[in-house]
């Protein structure tokens, strides 16, 4: 049997050979440095030229605008950011499929539409688009860090591509994920390890880390992500993008591949990664417009709402309340988070609305309900598939330990990796307890009415999205704070906010821990190795409620630019 060292170099190199030598960067010692923050450099490396680089820097309202027009083809678009996404591939190690004929050849097909018939062939029209690897496309590989699935190509697209495509989109990357799916950090055997673009000393997030990098270093207009505990949201924050974990089947995920399958308590969901809402809320409207329950049986039947959007059930957006949650209760964010939620308190005050502070419930017990959900059969789950090859399953996501010097791979090795599943029963108590847990919260929620002086309950949550702004590789350990809305099922976007800066991010006093892994994350803080890395904050609504949470934050994005622009002119 080939080694799985040789199947994954393979691959890997083939990868490599499939970038133009055009595009080839000419790495200097600067950009070589692991810290450098590298989220400028397509601007500045010579290889875009001036229109490319206007391109690729317009939002995606004006690209979409100036597609249907005429005005760029979609091959200039097309090419203007797969450029650009092959620059921020060699910077952060964002993606895994390339193939760059196929969609200039798509690009061309919907130019001549347009140019024939003088209509667009729908809302995303010649607009490129970029998957997650999971996302099948038909003829490519979809083998999601697994060695074992490295040679399997797609025999049809999954139902989402078939959506996008319809709408005139151009898939035209695939980017980098975790192997299995199941980590916050993104490295595997077959790919590598994804950096943060703006220090690549840190994680850019998982699982979705490639479009997380991509996204932020515009190498994408619109980037495709999965979220079973936070995978859309942690790289969206750490990476300083906007990033919707949508509520369970409201975006199709039939045809995918994933691990856990056939695990439905609490499924992975798709959502989008955008550097602008106007992104995050066109995705949304063209796939819930396709009425994707027509083609994947779990999705919702759930057409786009205006009123929902226009905030009928909140106050038609004028006096909200908003909570914020400061800390979960197990553990106390780093300065530069609480820095980002005060910003975001005063933004909202000095809009008009109302802030007052959300007090979490159980979200220990959520945690862990959660956790023993996945691992129920996750051990067994990922040694069938690397039985194949004889690939280890990654148990760690520190550097120096991702690959073990000796390559075994038994029932051992992997439930040392991962938690021992648990009897049917014990999961049945299980999915019992996060139904009452749902329950309870949805109680906590409507309590809050006699609390917000607005005659409703709290419009929407303001939360950190993890305890850090982007960590160290390797050092990324928990996502309590994105798990929580998954057991909840929240529809929850996440928010740039501002960044780390070690002259007012200092360190603060201790302060009285709540346990072992509050002291850790504590200690760990030095804000020269965060420097420059995003601080965001997720905002979180009601199930289902995707539109409202677009608005409101459209609301609170808003706020934070009319303070900046304020804060701004005060300097001057």
């Amino acid at each position: 049997m080939t080694s799985w060292r040789t199947i994954a170099a393979k691959k890997k190199a083939e990868q490599l050979a499939l970038i133009p030598n055009e595009w080839t960067l000419k790495l200097d010692d600067i950009t070589q440095q692991v810290e450098v923050d590298v989220s400028s450099i397509p601007d500045t490396c010579g290889l875009l030229n001036a229109k490319e680089i206007q391109i690729t820097n317009s939002d995606l309202p004006d690209l979409l605008e100036k597609l249907a027009a005429g005005e760029w083809s979609s091959v200039s678009v097309t090419t203007a950011f797969y450029k650009r996404a092959i620059i921020a591939h060699q910077l952060t190690n964002c993606l895994t499929e390339i193939f760059i004929e196929r969609a200039l050849a798509r690009a061309a097909g919907l130019d001549d539409h347009l140019q024939k018939t003088g209509t667009v062939v729908g809302p995303l029209h010649g607009l490129p688009v970029s998957l997650k690897d999971q996302i099948n496309v038909k003829g490519l590989e979809s083998c999601m860090g697994y060695v074992s699935w490295v040679g399997i190509f797609a025999d049809k697209n999954s139902v989402l591509t078939d959506i996008l495509e319809n709408a005139g989109a151009v898939i035209f990357v695939k980017t980098n994920i975790p192997q299995t799916l199941m980590w916050a950090e993104t490295f595997n055997h077959v790919f590598g390890r994804t950096s943060n673009p703006f220090n690549r000393s840190l994680t850019s997030g998982g699982s979705s880390g490639g479009e997380g990098a991509l996204v932020a270093m515009r190498g994408s207009p619109l980037g495709v992500g999965s979220d079973i505990g936070g995978s859309i949201r942690i790289p969206a924050a750490f990476c300083g993008t906007y990033g919707l974990r949508p509520s369970y089947g409201r975006v199709p995920y039939a045809g995918c591949v994933n691990s856990l399958e056939g695990q439905d308590s609490a499924p992975s969901v798709l959502g989008p990664l955008s550097n602008s809402i106007a992104g995050i809320k066109t995705f949304m409207k063209t796939v819930i417009d396709a009425r994707p329950w027509l083609k994947d049986p779990l999705a919702v039947r759930k057409r786009w709402s205006d009123d929902e959007y226009n905030l009928a059930d909140h106050g038609n957006g004028r006096n909200l309340c908003f909570a914020i949650m400061w800390d979960d209760g197990m553990i106390v964010p780093h300065p530069p988070i609480i820095r980002g939620l005060e910003i975001v308190k005063k933004a909202l005050l000095d809009a008009g609305h109302k802030v007052i502070d959300w007090k979490p419930s159980k979200h220990a017990e959520m945690y862990k309900c959660l956790g023993d959900i996945w691992t129920a059969g996750a051990a067994e789950d990922f040694s069938v598939v690397t039985a194949m090859t004889g690939e280890p399953v990654i148990a760690s996501m520190i550097p120096d330990d991702e690959i073990p010097v000796v390559d075994v791979v038994d029932k051992h090795q992997i439930v040392d990796a991962v938690a021992p599943g648990i009897s049917a029963y014990h999961l049945w108590q299980t999915h019992k307890k996060k139904r009452m847990l749902r329950e309870e919260y949805l109680q906590l929620w409507e309590d809050t009415a006699g609390m917000t002086g607005t005659g409703r309950a709290v419009d929407a949550i303001i939360s950190p999205a993890a305890p850090y702004t982007a960590v160290r590789h390797g050092q990324n350990k928990s996502a309590q704070y994105t798990m929580v809305w998954n057991v909840l099922d929240y529809s929850t976007l996440v928010i740039p906010v501002s960044r780390v800066d070690p002259t007012i991010d200092m360190v603060k006093a201790p302060h009285e821990f709540y346990n072992e892994e509050d002291k850790a994350n504590y200690n760990i803080y030095n804000p020269a190795n965060f420097a420059n890395a995003p601080i965001s904050v997720q905002l979180v609504g009601r199930t289902l409620e995707e539109e409202a949470v677009i608005a409101m934050g459209e609301i609170v994005d808003n706020a934070l630019k009319r303070a900046q622009v304020i804060e701004t002119q005060r300097n001057v």
